[in-house]
This record gives structure tokens, C-alpha cells and sequence, in this order.
């Protein structure tokens, strides 16, 4: 039943993005557009009430409880950037707008960047572990390993996602412009 819920809440969580943005952008009404917006919230608020009914009515502790607490993380952190980012590109697609800016490529700036998505990824393992944790709490008795591993999958996806980000800083990746410009520059002096 978690795992149909947590498939009904995705599912309605493009459908209500996507008549949002056409609302938006293509009918012009914006005040609809931020009503319907504003309904995705509902959604992990409704998969966040049947987890806890779910547990509550004597449910073991399973799987399907800590993807339903990983999912909720992800949107917490992620939610608002995803449709923002989707906005600039419905506003330039559908109605005319400039392009959104891309992100940068390289450099301090890129790293900034990742930097920034990381902090996003740490809020929603938290967010995450924290839903996982008062699941366990609330169970208080029974096998509560599964949640257990949820909590752990979320750190390590939390390291992983630290580490590839830290590449960035470490071994900034140089603009194709400033190499293509280092080598005329090269040519010029060389008299090649």
C-alpha cells in the first residue's frame, strides 16, 4: 500500500507541476498556478500521515516505510529547486522567456555550485533520518532493521554525494575558453 502511495504521490507530483507551469505560462493565470503549486506539499503530507496510520495500525517496520521517509527528504531538500529550475524552462519554452542560465562549468563557480546541491542532499537526509528515527521510536518494539538501513543508505548517499562534490574543489575542471585562448596566445608567441 506505501509503495502504490508513494507512486500515486510522484505521479501527482508531475501532474500538478506540469498543469501548474501550462497554467502559468500558456493561460497566464498565476494566482491558479500558485494554488496549484502549492497542492504538492499535500501530497508528501498525505504519504507522511498513511506511513505513520500504516505503523501505527501494527504494521512491521519494512522498506516500503523507508523509501517513504527518503522520498519525503528528497522533496523537502529538492522540491522547491526542481520546480524553479522547470519554471525558467516553461517560461522560455512556452511563453517566450529568456533561457535560464545554465550552470557553470567549471571552475570556483562549479564548485560553488555542487557545493550548494550537496548542502540540499545533507537537508534531506536529514530530513530523512529524522522522519526514520520517530518511525522507530514510534514503533518502539518489533524488528525495526529495515528502518535502520534507510537511515544508513541515506548517509551513505549523503558521503557519496560529498565526496563527488569535493572533486570540484579539489580538482577544479578548466574552461574550454581559457584553454582555447591559453593555446592562441601559445601559437602567438611561438610564431605557429
Amino acid at each position: 500500500m506505501v509503495v502504490g502511495l508513494i507512486i500515486a504521490c510522484e505521479v501527482g507530483f508531475w501532474v500538478l507541476l506540469a498543469a501548474g507551469l501550462v497554467v502559468r505560462h500558456l493561460l497566464k493565470r498565476r494566482r491558479t498556478s500558485v494554488a496549484l503549486l502549492l497542492c504538492e506539499p499535500l501530497l508528501e503530507l498525505v504519504l507522511f500521515v498513511v506511513t505513520a496510520v500504516d505503523l501505527k495500525n501494527g504494521a512491521e517496520p519494512s522498506w516500503e516505510h523507508g523509501l517513504a521517509a527518503l522520498y519525503i527528504g528528497y522533496t523537502v531538500a529538492y522540491g522547491h529547486y526542481t520546480i524553479t529550475w522547470l519554471d525558467g524552462h516553461a517560461a522560455h519554452r512556452l511563453a517566450g522567456g529568456p533561457r535560464p542560465p545554465r550552470p557553470p562549468r567549471s571552475g570556483p563557480a562549479r564548485a560553488r555550485h555542487e557545493g550548494r546541491l550537496w548542502l540540499r542532499t545533507v537537508l534531506a537526509a536529514a530530513v530523512a533520518c529524522a522522519l526514520l528515527q520517530a518511525a522507530i521510536w514510534y514503533v518502539g518494539h518489533g524488528d525495526t532493521s529495515s528502518l535502520r538501513t534507510f537511515q544508513w543508505t541515506a548517509l551513505r548517499v549523503l558521503v557519496i554525494h560529498g565526496l563527488i562534490a569535493l572533486t570540484y574543489l579539489i580538482w577544479p575542471r578548466k574552461a574550454r575558453a581559457d584553454a582555447a585562448t591559453a593555446s592562441e596566445e601559445s601559437r602567438t608567441l611561438t610564431g605557429r
